[in-house]
């Protein structure tokens, strides 16, 4: 497998060689994770959920997981990520794995030295391509679920949260982070606008604000919270971050402060 990614990359621009070569990574490692029969016990949400299931148009840099309730406690996160390692070893990957499975969200970080000089992307051999996969072991409960098979690269089918239960965990996101991550902000304005009249998986918000402490943003709802929270946002930081996973450039254009002000309005 590694060699059909070299193949892929071969007539790329070097620009393009490293968000294709960790999105080919990301599927591979999810296609491994369906072989191993972790679906539907883990469901796949985030960032790279949208850009694989429904054609977001930006690049994504971790897999995140949900799990099935009721089958937390007896899921084995060393052994899954172990499992991981040793399946991309056996494609021809040299893999470096460091994992923190203590905590109700147990994630391994992913890195593959030398592979983006071999790739093309540098010239530098000391440079890895890193993919972390986070999985929520406490996944609030409430979201609805769906299996797609995904046609890229090689088929994979993945069960995943239905497109409001993902909107639900986006909103969660923006409303609980103590940070600005200019991807949310445009991972919020792609879904006002793509999907229109869109109203977030309630159950499933009001159950994640609660967990994370966030309870008093519920009776003011979510397009209100967003509104205040956007009185002191940086919009700069928002541009900087997204920048670099952008498909198109140009969609720069289209992130501004007050056109989501007005999308916010609904």
């Amino acid at each position: 497998m590694k060699d059909h990614l070299l193949q892929l990359l071969a007539d790329k621009a070097p620009d393009e060689r490293k968000n294709l070569g960790r999105e080919y990574l990301q599927l591979y490692m999810l296609r491994l994770i369906a072989e191993a029969g972790l679906f539907p016990s883990l469901e796949f949400v985030g960032g790279t959920a949208l850009r694989v299931l429904f054609a977001l148009p930006r690049f994504s840099e971790d897999l995140d997981f949900s799990s099935r309730e009721g089958v937390a406690d007896a899921f084995d996160a060393k052994d899954v990520f172990s499992r991981l390692k040793r399946a991309l070893e056996a494609s021809g990957y040299e893999v470096e794995v460091k994992a923190s499975t203590t905590r109700p969200v147990v994630s391994a970080f992913y890195r593959f030295p030398g592979l983006p000089a071999e790739a093309g992307w540098t010239r530098d051999r000391r440079v890895k391509l890193g993919i972390k996969v986070e999985i929520d072991r406490r996944s609030p409960a409430g979201a609805e679920v769906e299996t797609t098979l995904v046609q890229r690269f090689f088929p994979i089918a993945v069960a995943h949260h239905d497109v409001p239960s993902l909107f639900a965990g986006k909103l969660h996101a923006l409303l609980s982070r103590g940070f600005t991550k200019g991807r949310d902000w445009y991972d919020l304005i792609w879904y006002l606008t793509v999907h229109q009249g869109l109203e977030p998986n309630a159950a499933l918000l009001q159950n994640a604000l609660r967990q994370s402490g966030h309870e008093e943003l519920i009776t003011r709802g979510w397009r209100e919270a967003l509104r205040q929270l956007m009185v002191d946002l940086d919009w700069d930081i928002v541009v900087q971050d997204v920048r670099p996973f952008l498909q198109r450039q140009s969609d720069l254009q289209q992130l501004n402060k007050s056109l989501l002000a007005k999308l916010l309005r609904g």
